[in-house]
């Protein structure tokens, strides 16, 4: 009699702790064990609507605008800007150990100041035929009154607009005129 010979099974593998199988096998290799096979789609270019032609020139689309103002005394601006209205210094321009500039911000708005060279003279006039336009949502009346605190004269008290704005008006060192505004909406 001859011996038949089986076959065993072989061993399977021992299984790893569940933790360690799930680090093996990543998310995306188990999204693609259970989702079936699909060609990639292929987007054909989107053709440019002719009723949707664009006005010439293009608008300029803007995300900010930050205004600069040369300033006669950098220091007595930065204390006014900050201690006064309430920016905060957000960069500073060094020439050396010389402060020549700085970034102010308040809120998403920024504003920077530099010294004045005065290379078109000392007599060169700031601030005239310019006004900065500053909307809040906070009480104008408040701002007003904690500014007049600080000793500084509104050149116009606060007071209700047409278009339903709530206003009042200062300048600063230099002469630039500044609005604060808080819209009744």
């Amino acid at each position: 009699m001859t011996k038949k010979k089986t076959r065993r099974p072989a061993k399977a593998p021992a299984k790893a702790p569940a933790k360690a199988r799930a680090k093996q096998t990543s998310s995306r290799a188990r999204k693609a064990s259970t989702t079936p096979k699909r060609a990639p789609l292929r987007r054909a270019p989107l053709p440019r609507p002719r009723e949707r032609a664009r006005k010439e020139p293009q608008t300029l689309r803007l995300r900010s605008v930050t205004p600069g103002f040369t300033v006669a005394d950098l220091p007595r601006s930065i204390d006014f800007y900050t201690g006064v209205l309430g920016f905060v210094v957000e960069e500073r321009w060094t020439d050396g150990d010389k402060l020549r500039g700085v970034m102010l911000k308040a809120g998403a708005c920024n504003l920077g100041l530099s010294q004045d060279d005065w290379a078109q003279g000392r007599d060169r006039k700031k601030g005239v035929g310019f006004r900065i336009w500053c909307q809040t949502v906070q009480d104008v009346d408040a701002l007003a009154a904690r500014i007049k605190a600080a000793g500084i004269a509104l050149t116009e008290a606060p007071k209700d607009q047409p278009w339903g704005d709530r206003t009042f008006a200062l300048d600063d060192p230099d002469g630039f005129h500044l609005t604060v505004s808080r819209s009744r909406s």
